[in-house]
């Protein structure tokens, strides 16, 4: 049932990170109650698709917060519970009464777990935003793309995701282990643009050691570098390369068939990179993606194709370790990651208020 059996957790219906970090506690087995605005359809993520993966493993109960009779539901949710997880803005929970100095005192071991993408604090904090301004703000947007051109936002995933779900999620468990130690509840302030710019920990170092420069695509890890890139090969399709160590880079000549040719740019050289990826250019172009990876696969060149996402379902490696699943006729990630003991599981996705019946009679409602 996963190493999270036994937990407990209230998320409050939100959008994006919320639901995210509701999702991998659920995968690894915590019993994740959904809090849904009755009448909604789909939940709050109803406009992005009929069902959001993100709600999968939870159990959802329909509620209106306007109705006393419906927080007193929340606050009997909140009296058996070990983690809550909200993504109003602030000031919002502490309106309707379920504020952390309330709930603390209901519950004083809870872990009481905010959501936001600027904080609960600064001069942000109660604007509207969305993951492509938090990861602008922290510099991470700047930051990727090719030079002379916009900065390219990687979906939500940098944000939202990375700086805001897997932090949250990271913060809701250590503050648990607390918990459990000393029952003493806390609050967990999470915003994206603070995990975001944790995430920007290492080339912020690398700046500092003057190894990195602050523009875009002219690094060792941003494009910059023509053996740390993407190729377009002969059918319009895409190979990646990250052929950064030597013996990466001596078995990437070695499958374009130019190991030993002295005509070819020094690497070591960032001045003879342009001329470097001219010659990777015309490489590549030579053949279809599928080709290049046949001669690639199973090396240490640090060659990939770029699959779309729907082809990275039905790649070989990926088939083999199950890195999709497929749940209820949807094929999706698994869970991740994995546990020798006590593995995770994709659970199925419930429609708002799909088990109202059943939490109310465990509540004795």
């Amino acid at each position: 049932m996963g190493p999270l059996q036994g937990v407990r957790v209230v998320e409050f219906a939100g959008l994006g990170p919320g639901p995210f970090c509701g999702m991998l506690l659920a995968d690894l087995g915590a019993d994740v109650v959904r809090i849904d605005r009755r009448g909604a359809r789909g939940g709050l993520l109803g406009s992005l698709g009929a069902t959001s993966l993100l709600d999968r493993g939870k159990r959802s109960i329909a509620l209106d917060l306007k109705e006393p009779a419906d927080i007193a539901v929340v606050r009997a949710l909140v009296e058996r519970s070990d983690v809550l997880l909200e993504g109003f803005r602030p000031g919002v929970m502490e309106r309707l009464g379920l504020g952390p100095e309330e709930l603390l005192a209901l519950r004083p071991s809870l872990v009481y777990g905010r959501m936001t993408g600027w904080g609960q604090t600064g001069p942000l904090a109660s604007t509207a935003g969305h993951d492509i301004g938090y990861i602008a703000l922290t510099g991470a947007l700047f930051a990727t793309g090719r030079p002379d051109e916009r900065p390219a936002p990687p979906m939500n995933l940098l944000g939202d995701f990375g700086g805001g779900g897997v932090f949250l999620a990271l913060g809701a468990l250590a503050a648990l282990l607390h918990a459990r130690a000393t029952g003493e509840g806390q609050v967990v302030d999470a915003a994206i643009v603070d995990g975001t710019a944790v995430l920007t920990t290492m080339i912020h170092g690398m700046l500092d050691a003057g190894v990195w420069r602050d523009r875009r695509g002219v690094n060792l890890l941003d494009t910059g570098a023509p053996f740390y890139d993407v190729y377009r090969c002969a059918d319009g399709q895409f190979l990646a390369v990250g052929a950064l160590e030597d013996q990466f880079y001596a078995a990437l000549l070695e499958g374009l068939g130019v190991a030993g040719d002295e005509s070819l740019p020094d690497r070591s050289d960032p001045g003879q990179w342009g001329a470097l990826r001219e010659r990777f250019t015309e490489l590549f172009a030579a053949r279809t993606r599928d080709e290049w990876w046949a001669v690639f696969s199973g090396t240490d060149a640090c060659v990939a194709p770029v699959w779309s996402l729907l082809e990275a379902t039905r790649d070989g490696h990926n088939r083999e370790r199950g890195v999709f699943t497929e749940v209820d006729g949807v094929v999706q990630p698994e869970v991740a990651p994995r546990f020798s003991a006590t593995p995770g599981r994709v659970g199925s996705v419930p429609h708002p208020g799909q088990h109202d019946e059943e939490i109310r009679a465990e509540l004795g409602l």
